[in-house]
């Protein structure tokens, strides 16, 4: 893949990336809120399970919060892969929620860790493949 190809691509995963990373923590911390929220929460859900779903959303913002303050300190986003993998191993994690608890879960959550998934899975493939290529190229001596 030529050079500016392989920029372009990067450039519109990486803006993707982030965008994913706000989606995901402002969708996090706005599920406290029925209000705003982009979920709906079942009228099922009441007492400790309502609490016990919401909860997990805010744990989910602070995790991504710190995941990204380690990345960035230690400029190495490839961790991303695994995060992506976990986000779309929730699709699944809610549906069981779900059924264990016979209540009805929005389906907004599985779109919502769907697209955070794949963000964060194709951000962490492209610096991995970018890292690969950088160690790959042979360095001139002048």
């Amino acid at each position: 893949m030529n050079n500016k190809a392989f920029k372009s691509i990067k450039f519109l995963l990486e803006a993707n990336f982030y965008i994913s990373v706000l989606v995901l923590i402002t969708g996090c911390l706005l599920s406290v809120s029925d209000r705003y929220s982009f979920f709906e929460f079942n009228e099922d859900l009441y007492g400790a399970l309502d609490n016990n779903l919401r909860m997990i959303m805010i744990y989910l913002a602070m995790t991504e919060t710190v995941i990204l303050m380690y990345c960035y300190f230690r400029h190495n986003f490839q961790i991303m892969i695994a995060v992506g993998f976990f986000l779309l191993l929730m699709i699944a994690s809610m549906r069981l929620y779900g059924d264990i608890n016979d209540i009805a879960i929005d389906e907004n959550f599985s779109l919502f860790f769907l697209y955070t998934g794949l963000s964060h899975s194709l951000y962490g493939v492209m610096v991995r493949i970018e890292k690969n290529n950088t160690h790959k190229q042979p360095k001139n001596n002048q």
